[in-house]
């Protein structure tokens, strides 16, 4: 019986902290479900590197990962894109979002040519990357271009009031209910994003 239990329990991922310093263990967590399975992702992360964004979507989306994202705090920047991509999606009236224009910077030196390719490249990047989280998200390219720029925080009752997200009530955190027990992950419907055509 308790065999049957752990092996039909849901993998939890907790993704916290910032995205780069923890992407190695959070790559090799992900690749531990089976392609195809069901997981819950717990986000309060500031976000980290576009490119560690990038992967750890591109692997919950590629495996076919039915993932349950559920920002228990802040999901910012890139960490966006993880959450994004999971097909099932929960905030509490607490969570806080933040929607902004890409940063980088180089910490080493670089020549003059090098710096302009790439600003160029991060210039592409950032516009590509802005669409695609448009794309998950199932919103239009100018309401996520009106979250992105200049940059704005939003609260998980606004996402959800957007029909991007489940809110979970206050009522289910004061009484403590157990809303993500197994049976009730199992029972939920979910809407998994559709990625559009690329042009």
């Amino acid at each position: 019986m308790i065999e049957q239990e752990q092996e039909e329990r849901v993998p939890e991922i907790a993704i916290t902290g910032d995205l780069t310093e923890h992407e190695s263990e959070l790559t090799s967590q992900l690749l531990d479900i089976e392609p195809g399975s069901a997981c819950t992702l717990y986000f309060d992360s500031p976000g980290g590197s576009p490119y560690c964004a990038m992967s750890l979507m591109t692997l919950i989306r590629l495996r076919g990962l039915r993932a349950t994202g559920i920002v228990t705090g802040e999901c910012s920047s890139a960490a966006l894109w993880p959450f994004a991509a999971c097909e099932r999606r929960l905030v509490t009236a607490y969570s806080i979002l933040l929607f902004h224009p890409m940063k980088w910077q180089s910490e080493e030196s670089v020549g003059l040519s090098e710096a302009a390719e790439w600003a160029r490249h991060f210039g592409q990047l950032e516009k590509n990357m802005d669409e695609l989280l448009a794309d998950l998200f199932g919103v239009s390219r100018e309401v996520m271009s009106s979250w992105i720029n200049p940059g704005r925080y939003i609260s998980g009752s606004e996402l959800a009031g957007a029909g991007l997200a489940e809110l979970i009530s206050t009522a289910d955190i004061a009484t403590g209910t157990g809303i993500m027990l197994p049976s009730t992950i199992s029972t939920r419907p979910t809407n998994k994003p559709k990625l559009r055509q690329s042009q």
